[in-house]
């Protein structure tokens, strides 16, 4: 990602509404069928901005159609960091 050609960075609220449809459709759509579903509209740039951020951060992935899911799992991560048999070293 290349923060000079940014035009507009998303708002928290974006995110949040992004994330939102991912988690509830996980695995059903293409990024550009999110897009097109997205409750309120904003610039496709803004939209890939925070693809790439969720994608960055460990939340979603893309399959091999392109379809989007959603990975995130906080309740599970806390439950392999609660064992002391996995903690780093």
């Amino acid at each position: 990602m290349d923060m000079k050609k940014i035009l507009h960075y998303p708002r928290l609220d974006s995110v949040l509404m992004v994330e939102k449809l991912i988690f509830d459709t996980s695995g059903e759509f293409t990024k550009k069928q999110i897009w097109d579903r997205l409750p309120k509209k904003m610039m496709y740039q803004t939209f890939s901005v925070i693809i790439d951020y969720l994608l960055y951060s460990g939340k979603i992935a893309v399959d091999r159609e392109g379809k989007i899911a959603w990975i995130w799992n906080p309740k599970m991560v806390r439950k392999y960091l609660a064992k002391p048999e996995l903690e780093w070293k």
